[in-house]
């Protein structure tokens, strides 16, 4: 370890020591600066180490949330402008990102091995949509959720993959080319499959119009993925800087709309904060379970029940916050998703880990694209 590397743990420690004598002795309202800066060190020590560095970003989106809880007041806006107009633009640019880095190769494989796609694809909105709406009922019926606050469960439950499934797949030695095809496929069935099961699933908790969400999906995902595919196709390899560049634009962009949520949503999501944090714990586990045995049960390979439990447990949470801040209520249904995402980094860090020391059989013929 550097002598930087090795400065920044000391600090970490400090920060994290001072913090509990803070909240033993002033209590924990008083802790939000030294919160965030263990946070930031912390983020900045996990690079010092191969196998901590894939934790750093997720130690950086706790930092943007306690920022944005401690602070709420720095990001809602500035003067007559209201941070919550960048959410969309943001998801815009990350999808765009997504587009970059699709190629029309990645739908050949539905042609070449149907059954990995089209189980990964109806599984992932049956799993996920039932799952959310059981916990969400639930939730209100047993624990007082708001009903708006629930009913975000449901809506990240109804969003296609999002694209950190494909980076932990290939960390946890699943089959990558399956992953990829699985969120493309999910995606351009989004602009149908997620109004219809929103509408369905979560009208007895809030007024839906699926005819908006079909437009918001149109605007915020399907034109900026094929914006970048046609970019990439007309640069023809000539911008490779550009994927490069793009998957720290997403993480930035990613960031921003977490605290953005996290400061429109300070007040319910001090409320029902812990609540619906183990509720959607649990609906992000429940999907990687589910979907990994029923990729099994219908007789897929070890690696490619790998690739479905991902794609089933991994959600768009950016699109299902983009969702919310159209129909006007990023501060309430907007609430589950921004838990969700930050959760899920964390859980499929953990799951990528673990199965990447594991071995796969030799005789696994599961589906590639090369």
């Amino acid at each position: 370890m550097s002598a930087f590397y090795k400065a920044t743990t000391a600090l970490a420690i400090a920060a994290f020591v001072t913090l509990l004598l803070t909240i033993a002795f002033r209590g924990l309202e008083y802790a939000g600066p030294y919160l965030l800066a263990f946070f930031l060190l912390l983020a900045i020590s996990a690079r010092a180490f191969p196998k901590t560095k894939s934790f750093a970003y997720t130690v950086v989106i706790f930092g943007a949330a306690v920022a944005a809880l401690y602070y709420p007041e720095l990001f809602v806006s500035y003067g007559s402008f209201k941070y919550a107009t960048l959410i969309i633009p943001l998801i815009q640019l990350i999808m765009f990102g997504m587009g970059t880095s699709m190629h029309y190769k990645d739908f050949l494989g539905v042609l070449k091995a149907p059954k990995g796609i089209l189980i990964g694809v109806v599984s992932h909105f049956i799993i996920m949509p039932l799952l959310g709406f059981s916990i969400a009922t639930l939730s209100v019926k047993f624990a007082a959720m708001p009903p708006e606050v629930a009913a975000g469960i449901i809506l990240i439950g109804c969003c296609p993959n999002g694209m950190a499934s494909n980076v932990v797949s290939y960390l946890a030695k699943a089959n990558l080319a399956l992953s990829v095809t699985i969120t493309s496929i999910s995606t351009l069935l989004s602009p149908v499959v997620t109004p219809f099961l929103m509408n369905l699933l979560a009208g007895p908790l809030i007024k839906i119009n699926p005819w908006l969400m079909v437009a918001d999906i149109f605007k915020m995902v399907m034109i900026p993925i094929a914006l970048g595919l046609l970019f990439s196709s007309v640069a023809k390899g000539r911008a490779t800087w550009l994927k490069k560049v793009m998957p720290l634009v997403s993480m930035a962009g990613i960031i921003g709309i977490i605290i953005i949520i996290t400061a429109a949503g300070r007040d319910s999501l001090l409320k029902v904060g812990v609540l619906l944090a183990v509720l959607v714990l649990l609906h992000n586990i429940g999907g990687y379970l589910l979907g990994f045995w029923s990729a099994k049960l219908l007789g897929m390979e070890e690696r490619d029940c790998r690739t479905i439990a991902i794609e089933v447990g991994m959600q768009n949470g950016g699109m299902a916050a983009g969702l919310a801040k159209g129909m006007g209520k990023i501060s309430t249904l907007g609430l589950a998703p921004v838990i969700f995402s930050t959760l899920m980094n964390i859980t499929g860090s953990l799951l990528a880990s673990y199965w990447h020391k594991k071995p796969i059989s030799s005789n696994d013929e599961s589906f590639d694209l090369k």
